[in-house]
């Protein structure tokens, strides 16, 4: 046989009646079924009794909603042949409840006696009004058989006289049992008691027990325990199964699927528990036993939390070594009736912290404070210290305690997405490690532990992306085309939560739709500005956040550090903050370190080549690079790859603008700025401390070219046309070609233009291909070479894209 036990929301609305029928009705063997009153009517009689006691006469509407709720619902779902019956022991029940009310509306008083008769009338109208809605169900009264026994204010289950009353009631069963759950008698009086909060549970659980049920089964409103709080977390999902241990740490914590002190009965018999959603019955639900298959690579099983937590600290040397400071701690606090969910204790036993709920919180001081007065007068422990709305994590699995390193694996992950963790506990079973955090910090922990545990089923980057010219709108364009191929192959889902343009900007936590971001942006509200970009990203706190910066805006480049220092990694094609003063850079660099973040630039020297990780590899396996020669420029290479004799230098130079090339201001690029730029990059990435300052100039195009408007520069750069025509003819007939050179040697860094002959590396370089010649200890004599396309929007933006799945670290 079996228990079948149904909450209040399962027997809350003729729909959810209605399955619990087909559920009952489908069973092969005997069952018996408890179920709890119709949903919300424990409160509603606790409310009416509370208003009736208080003399005010507004309790009889609220009992009319009481009864027109109970005689409709026997209208809409209790068989035709038994409804006359089933309404009449209700219309009883409900006059019962009436002159009880009316009593308490008379005398005003409202005694622990009288409510436990009231709150007992819902479980005994829904159990009677079931039997007549599932076809051969009879009905036993719990009263006569769970016993309970008086202690202080609380019923206590008298197991013995319960369990030999059990056995009498069921030694035949009939195919549907049908049992009120939560409502009881006491043992010498008689009269009606309950067994408090999850008392439908107990029941179910003190009846598979005793009986030896093959299995119990509670039917929710929810699927089962989920990974975590589906409300949060977005791709959560329902755990197959847990041990007992697993359930319990997860319901002590926050998962109200079960109520951990009523399981108890069934955790002794080993019986098996099923929890399964009464409106998906053909749903696997979760299966809860003493031992369970379970999935070796997922060291947890699930994460729960209490976001009603204050944080209680005893602190003072008088606490070292003295014996009993912690029983009297646990001593006052329950007698004060303040129940204790979290104990943290330093080694050195001067500090103990202890969570409550944040209603507890001063009652818990005051008690404390009264207890240890005399030690506070002297010195010996400090004023109790409070720190309230915070929130408490557990993550909990029986695997842990078969995995090295997991709670190192847990603090790490929570460190590098800037969550402070306040005070942490770890029992010696090593199935539970939980922690306290701000409430601010509860989303971005449940989120970044979930994906960082394989508890999703692909790893998340949250990115945000400014600028959506050429190269930001290929990188948009990568990610979506790619985007799917990565979350089936390599488990990385990229999602996009953030766009900005120099005038606004969009948001959204569950990501922008990549199919009209454009309309989006030009739609939104947000006047975009670096520094708001920066707060928003800052004030959503998603983990695992990535910044892109596609522009080559200083300002943008400014908020670097801020994003960094908020645990924000930084992928950038913008050359500035790399290039600017050498502090700036060290400071960065530094940062991310010290955060845990990544802060990466690869394509600020070859676009997608990978140069700068070459060189991190160099040093990193203790190499030392010794000199650095390089073209650089895809602009400049292909504006001097296409002159000729009919493409002059000034044609060449629009030529470049109109491939996409060069800057929409061509001075930019032949100010040879932006190589010298990659220069200081590159010398830094070698280890060297070089300023923009350091580097000699030996530039092609006189300084009054580059004064003035861009139109004047226009009319003035042909008549440079005649002198470049001969003396590439020179350079032609001697077998040579122009190329502008960065190089770096012995501490010396210089740009500029040089002509070179076949034999050079650099002679054959085509259109706006780059190659850089790197000379180490160890590549001396024959140069590592790095060669490859160095510009154009599509191969930048692959090497940002290529620089944000780094951080992902898959392979």
């Amino acid at each position: 046989m079996k228990v079948l036990k149904f909450g209040g929301t399962s027997v809350g609305s003729p729909e959810t009646i209605l399955n619990v029928k087909k559920i009952v009705e489908s069973q092969s063997e005997p069952v018996i079924v408890v179920v709890s009153a119709l949903g919300g009517v424990t409160d509603q009689l606790l409310r009416t009794a509370r208003t009736a006691a208080s003399g005010d006469s507004s309790y009889m509407e609220q009992y009319s909603v009481i009864v027109d709720r109970h005689r409709c619902m026997v209208d809409a779902v209790v068989m035709p042949d038994k409804k006359e019956a089933v309404a009449v022991k209700v219309n009883e029940l409900l006059d019962e409840l009436g002159n009880i009310l009316k009593g308490i509306y008379l005398i005003k008083d409202l005694s622990p006696k009288t409510t436990d008769a009231i709150v007992s009338y819902g479980e005994g109208m829904s159990s009677i009004l079931m039997t007549g809605v599932i076809e051969g169900a009879e009905w036993f009264d719990a009263r006569k058989f769970i016993k309970t026994t008086s202690h202080f204010t609380k019923h206590i289950v008298d197991m013995e006289l319960t369990r030999s009353l059990i056995g009498e009631t069921f030694k035949s069963l009939p195919k549907v049992a049908l049992v009120p759950g939560f409502i009881s008698s006491d043992k010498n009086t008689g009269e009606v008691t309950n067994l408090g909060r999850g008392g439908s549970d107990y029941t179910a659980a003190i009846l598979a027990a005793r009986l030896h049920a093959t299995q119990l089964e509670i039917w929710t409103d929810v699927d089962g325990f989920m990974t975590a709080d589906p409300r949060v977390i977005n791709n959560a999902y329902t755990i197959e199964s847990l041990t007992f241990v697993e359930a319990m740490e997860l319901s002590n914590f926050g998962a109200k699927v079960i109520y951990p002190p009523t399981i108890f009965p069934v955790f002794h018999a080993n019986i098996p528990i099923l929890i399964k959603n009464t409106m998906n019955p053909d749903g696997p639900g979760t299966y809860i036993a003493r031992e369970v298959e379970s999935d070796q690579r997922k060291a947890i099983k699930g994460i729960s939390s209490i976001n009603d937590t204050c944080l209680i600290t005893v602190m003072g040397l008088g606490m070292v070594g003295v014996i009993g400071v912690n029983y009297r701690i646990f001593k006052v606090l329950a007698k004060a009736g303040i129940s204790v969910f979290f104990v943290s204790q330093a080694s050195s036993e001067n500090t103990t912290s202890i969570g409550v709920k944040n209603d507890d919180a001063d009652m818990a001081i005051q008690v404390l404070e009264e207890e240890f007065a005399s030690e506070i007068k002297l010195g010996e422990i400090n004023q109790m210290k409070k720190e309230c709305n915070l929130a408490t994590v557990a993550i909990v699995g029986e695997n842990m305690k078969r995995t090295p390193g997991m709670a190192g694996k847990l603090f790490g992950t929570l460190g590098r997405n800037g969550i402070n963790v306040i005070a942490c506990a770890q029992g010696a079973s090593e199935t539970n490690i939980s922690f306290v955090i701000t409430l601010e910090s509860l989303r971005k922990a449940l989120n970044v532990i979930h994906d960082s545990f394989f508890l999703s089923d692909y790893q998340v980057l949250n990115v945000f992306v400014a600028g959506v010219g050429l190269v930001g709108s290929n990188l948009l364009g990568q990610i979506h085309k790619q985007k799917e191929k990565l979350q089936n192959t390599n488990s990385l889902k990229i999602n996009i939560v953030g766009i900005t343009n120099s005038k606004k900007f969009i948001t959204c936590r569950e990501g922008i739709d990549m199919n009209n971001y454009k309309e989006l942006l030009a739609a939104s509200e947000h006047i975009s500005t670096p520094e708001s970009f920066r707060d928003e990203i800052i004030g959503m706190n998603i983990f695992n956040s990535v910044f892109v910066d596609c522009t080559a805006s200083p300002q943008v480049a400014s908020i670097y550090k801020d994003l960094l220092q908020h645990n924000v990694s930084v992928v950038t094609a913008n050359k500035v903050a790399a290039s600017s003063e050498y502090a700036l850079y060290s400071d960065l660099k530094n940062i991310s370190r010290k955060r845990g973040v990544k802060f990466l630039f690869e394509t600020n020297v070859g676009a997608g080549l990978p140069i700068i990780n070459t060189i991190g590899d160099l040093i990193n396996s203790g190499d030392h690079i010794l000199k650095i020669e390089a073209v650089v420029s895809g602009t400049l290479n292909y504006i001097f790859n296409v002159m000729s004799e009919e493409v002059p230098l000034s044609r060449a130079i629009r030529m470049a603008m109109d491939a996409g090339y060069a800057e929409p201001d061509p001075r930019i690029d032949l100010s040879g700025m932006d190589v010298l730029r990659k220069l200081v990059i590159l010398s830094r990435e070698a280890g060297y401390k070089l300023e923009q300052e350091d580097v000699k100039k030996n530039l092609f195009v006189p300084q009054e070219y580059f004064d003035g408007s861009i139109e004047d520069f226009w009319t003035n750069v042909t008549k440079l046309d005649t002198q470049f025509e001969a003396r590439r003819k020179e350079l032609e007939a001697e077998g040579k070609r122009l190329r502008f050179v960065a190089r770096f040697e012995e501490g010396q860094a210089e740009i500029g233009l040089q002509e070179v002959d076949a034999n050079s590396p650099f002679y054959h370089l085509e259109g706006s291909n780059n190659v850089i010649l790197l000379t180490t200890e160890r590549y001396n004599e024959y140069p590592l070479q790095i060669k490859g396309y160095g510009a154009g929007a599509s191969v930048t933006a692959a090497g940002v894209f290529a620089d944000m799945i780094s951080i992902a670290n898959i392979r």
